[in-house]
């Protein structure tokens, strides 16, 4: 693979890479938002459109090289935020792609979402707005196969292009020691003076490995991707989570603390505007302020840098993200939330090229005995990772 695109050669390697064929395979789709007008458009999300029609139109043509009867390509108005429920109808595309959704109006091939969630198995989803969280859902009901790429550019192909087997065994490694830990404790360093302290309850939890592949029915996740992740306890059981502590998360150039107790960032402080507004949120929308996911991303350690895009970035280290949890298995969903559009799950990455000014300076995983073991220091994971490399 080239840093600039990809060819129709690599694309045919990728997919059977990506999905491992399953005799029940038939029709697979790919997935594309569209922005309300031209006013809500950018460069890059035209460029993310070509890719899709590039990628479309090879897999078209080569559709039963692949094993497969049929290739769609399918547009739908974009939903405005990452992970939010997407839109009862769609399009499927016979002719040029609209550059806005006002142009689907009148076009054959409407149809409700989901019916083309029970007529597909596979799912290739390169949007604007992350389709991650609704796809997940809906594969629980119709167990097809999703690879989500939201924001994804030319520059995350070197991602493609790991030994993702060895991405595969670390994560696995990680998935062991999440799941036998009931707590995660974390000591961030601000400023490099000042030491905030954050404890995540991993009671009644499982972890979830994100890969890159997709050999089982059901299965959804990131392309390219690379992180271990699981929700914290939210409280659904007795006794309540313990999730506690206090969160930096930087804002440009301001730091935003977030007092968070039961698993619930209940109020922000800070001397900025962003304190401000995410006072107002925590106030308005409390479920905004669940703690929805621990993930460890671990593509950094093979070199990946950063792009600007939450796809890839989150892979590269500490995650924690606040909001929606019901796709990952947690209890947090769209009846918790004012208004479909108020339905989100955000991701804050912590890694120096995102929050320069905050510094994981430990992560601890404890268990029930009191045992407790170190597995990030510094922002770096220790040798465990490698030792069987």
């Amino acid at each position: 693979m080239t840093q600039q695109s990809l060819t129709s050669g690599q694309i045919l390697q990728l997919i059977p890479s990506v999905f491992p064929p399953l005799a029940r395979d038939r029709v697979l789709a790919i997935l594309v938002d569209l922005p309300a007008g031209a006013a809500a458009d950018s460069p890059a999300w035209q460029t993310r459109r070509h890719f899709a029609v590039h990628l479309a139109t090879i897999l078209a043509g080569s559709a039963a090289q692949l094993g497969l009867e049929e290739v769609l390509l399918v547009a739908y108005e974009a939903v405005g935020s990452n992970n939010a429920d997407l839109p009862q109808d769609c399009c499927v595309i016979t002719g040029p792609l609209p550059e806005t959704a006002a142009g689907l109006r009148g076009l054959p091939g409407r149809l409700e979402t989901e019916i083309l969630f029970g007529r597909c198995q596979l799912f290739i989803a390169p949007t604007e707005y992350s389709a991650t969280a609704p796809l997940m859902v809906a594969a629980r009901r119709h167990q097809f196969r999703a690879a989500t790429m939201p924001g994804f550019s030319a520059e995350m192909i070197p991602a493609l292009q790991i030994d993702y087997a060895e991405v595969a065994r670390r994560l696995e490694l990680l998935k062991e020691k999440l799941d036998a830990a009931d707590s995660a404790s974390i000591l961030f360093l601000v400023r490099e003076t000042e030491h905030y302290f954050f404890d995540i309850d991993l009671r009644h939890r499982a972890a979830h490995l994100s890969t890159g592949r997709f050999p089982g029915a059901g299965m959804v996740g990131n392309l390219p991707s690379g992180e271990t992740y699981i929700v914290p306890y939210e409280g659904e059981l007795e006794p309540e989570s313990r999730t506690r502590g206090e969160l930096p998360v930087q804002f440009g150039d301001e730091i935003v603390l977030y007092h968070v107790e039961r698993n619930r960032a209940r109020s922000a402080f800070g001397s900025g505007p962003a304190a401000q507004a995410e006072s107002r949120l925590l106030q308005n929308e409390p479920a905004y302020g669940n703690i929805a996911e621990l993930g460890l991303g671990i593509l950094a350690d093979f070199g990946i840098a950063p792009v600007g895009e939450l796809l890839l970035d989150e892979k590269l280290g500490l995650h924690i993200a606040f909001g929606r949890s019901d796709h990952f298995g947690g209890f947090v969903g769209a009846g918790q939330f004012s208004s479909p559009q108020a339905l989100v799950h955000i991701d804050r990455i912590y890694i120096p090229q995102c929050q320069p000014l905050i510094q994981v300076a430990s992560v601890k995983l404890n268990d029930a005995h009191g045992t407790s073991e170190e597995i990030i220091r510094n922002g770096r994971y220790l040798d465990f990772l490698t030792a069987g490399a």
